[in-house]
Formats: structure tokens, sequence, C-alpha cells
């Protein structure tokens, strides 16, 4: 399988969009979001290419204002609004950095790397921004155009990073002699910090592996959607069953009785006197043409409903017992306590909390229904 760290975390983020987006492969246009990123990378780019003299602020805003496109955004104040912030980042930029004083080894490089086994090989693509030369050693620097920054402890664990990491080290592998002299960073664009950490030969292991269990994860074909607050940029949802019931044009059979049946519940779950004979029967009809129309939820004049599927877990003692007991951990539980399990995990091996994750099975599910009101 061919894969990009983007594809992982889109299956990692939302399963149903992976599919949609890497195996249906349908197109949707760019959010602006994403065009606005795209356009200061471009930027970024230009700054930083190698030439007799380095860019000017006034050339990198001309090279900024060439590239824009307004077309994407919904109204003219939003789009001046982020025209002007893009102009504040590219000053920001200059004030805290000089083009002429960093050694660039390669920009926007294409990178393919092999990992897994002889017999059950995969193939991670994807680009790096920026590879410069420093004083010691090397520093592979990722833009971020993002609003929030994460902790200094994400990026001393983020998988981007090392797999851009492993990309360096497949082209430069005498480097790996020298690991702790080779720096990765996030620059926040928006915040105009940069992040930066470095890796052990363990933590690109653990990469590759959390890469090749996440392609096991995409062969099984189970594609189920996760929603999140990603939802709102997200440009399926008129194909998601999360969503799609809100797009009305798309239904193919009368919804009168649904949406009745929708309103009426809607109005039984907020009042005190909820009567839970009929509560139940609206439930059933409303579930029953979920499951017809394969949609998780369904919206209505005044609210949403959305299928909720309960499950609890259970441990298998026995296989519990097999890695606990050896780390001198087993006695910690006296029972196969959820919360007990949790407190010692933080303190676990990579490996024990992967065997552990196998140990747990279903013990058992419940559908039900929640309720957002308008």
């Amino acid at each position: 399988m061919r894969i990009s760290y983007s594809a992982y975390d889109t299956y990692r983020n939302c399963p149903l969009k992976y599919k949609f987006q890497n195996i249906d492969q349908l197109k949707v246009p760019k959010s602006k979001e994403a065009v606005f990123g795209s356009t200061l990378h471009e930027t970024m780019k230009f700054i930083h290419t190698p030439g007799i003299l380095s860019p000017t602020l006034d050339q990198a805003m001309e090279h900024f204002s060439n590239s824009w496109n307004p077309a994407v955004f919904d109204s003219p104040d939003e789009e001046r609004a982020a025209f002007s912030q893009g102009v504040k980042i590219i000053q920001d930029y200059f004030e805290k950095n000089n083009p002429a004083d960093f050694n660039i080894v390669n920009l926007e490089s294409r990178f393919q790397i092999e990992i897994g086994r002889d017999d059950d090989k995969h193939i991670i693509s994807g680009i790096i921004d920026r590879i410069d030369r420093t004083k010691d050693g090397f520093e592979i620097i990722d833009y971020k155009t993002t609003k929030k920054m994460p902790t200094q402890e994400k990026v001393d664990n983020d998988i981007q990073l090392s797999v851009y990491l492993k990309a360096f080290l497949s082209n430069y592998p005498k480097e790996i002699e020298n690991l702790d002299k080779i720096k990765v960073s996030l620059y926040f664009l928006k915040h105009g910090v940069k992040l930066s950490a470095t890796r052990t030969l363990e933590q690109l292991k653990q990469s590759e592996q959390l890469f090749l269990d996440t392609i096991k994860l995409i062969e099984s074909s189970e594609f189920e959607p996760t929603m999140s607050p990603l939802c709102d940029w997200c440009g399926y949802q008129n194909r998601c069953p999360m969503w799609k019931h809100k797009f009305k044009e798309l239904r193919h059979i009368d919804t009168d009785e649904v949406n009745s049946a929708i309103s009426e519940y809607i109005d039984l779950k907020s009042a005190m006197n909820i009567t839970k004979d009929r509560l139940g029967k609206l439930q059933e009809n409303i579930l029953n043409y979920m499951d017809q129309e394969g949609v998780e939820r369904v919206f209505g004049p005044q609210g949403v409903i959305a299928k909720t599927l309960r499950k609890t877990y259970k441990y298998d003692e026995k296989k519990l017992r097999e890695v606990l007991e050896p780390l001198n951990h087993w006695e910690d539980i006296l029972k196969i306590d959820g919360i007990a399990l949790r407190n010692i995990l933080g303190v676990l091996p990579f490996s024990a909390r992967k065997e552990i994750e196998k140990a747990k099975v279903v013990d058992k599910e419940t559908k039900s229904l929640s309720v957002k009101k308008k």
C-alpha cells in the first residue's frame, strides 16, 4: 500500500473520510483554510529559494499578493481579513528571520520510503517543506498555519516529524550516527514560534509500527465515521451518514412522517412529563428510518437526533495477566478495573500497551438517541 502522513492522519481522525478521499477518490473543493495555508507555503518557498540575493520583504509581499485567490472566501470582509493576516505573518517572519542566514539543503523535497517486512512492504510518500544544514548537523522544518499551538510534549512525539526524519535518513544514511544533532521542527506561522525536538531510534521504530498498524486497519475495510470538531470543515458531509440527512435534496422517499416523529421526539425528550412508552415507539420509528436510509443523524426543524452505539469492554484476564505479571504490575490490579488499568498504562512499555489493547473485547453494546436542540 502507498500511504502519506496526510492519509494516515485522515484515517486516524475519521476512517470514512479516508475512504471517500483515498479509495473512492471523490473530489471536493479546497477549503479556504487550505488555500490560505497553500499560499503561505508557496511564499515561504519563494523566500528561501537559494539565489545570489535573498528576496526582500517587498518581493515576498508581491509574491504573496500575486498568488492570492479571493474567490474562495465567503465575503469581501472575510477576504480582506485573511489577506491582512497573511501580510502580517510575512512581516513578522522577516522581523524574526533573515533568509540569508540559513543554509538551505532542500525545499519541498518529495520522498518515498519503504516500511514493513520483505513479504509485506508498504510505501510512505510525502513532501518535506524545508531542510537546513546547521552548525552542528541538520534541521527538518514543517510550516503550520493552524490557530492552536500544541504542547512541547506533542512535538516531542509528533508522528509526522518522525516520518520526515526517516525520509531524510534514507537519503543521508550516515547521519543516523549523529541522530542527536538532527532537529525536527514545527514552525507555527500565525504565532511566529518554532518548536523543535530530536528523535531516538526507538521513536522512529514506533512511528513505523503505528503506520503498519493503521494500514492493517485500512485493509480490514472498516470505515466508520468519527464525529469531531473537524466535521465543520469536511467537504463530504452530504455523503456522510452523520450529516447527509441535513441535505434534504438527497432524500429519496417521503419524509413527512419521519420529520413529524423527529419533532415530536425532541419535544417529548425535553418535557418533564415525558411518556416513556411513546418515546420508545418514536425512537423505534426513527432508528428504523436511520437504518433504512443509512444515516447516523437526522435533522428536523427543532434540532438534530444522533444514533449512538454504546460499547462496554472487558479484558481477558488470562491475557492481561500474561502481560502485567512479568512487569510486576499484576498485583496493582486486584480485579480487572478499567480505571486502575488506565492509571498504570502511562508507565508501561510501548509493546505492553499494544498487547493490552489486543486483550480488549466488546462486552455489550446498546443503541440510543441523543438530542441537540436548536
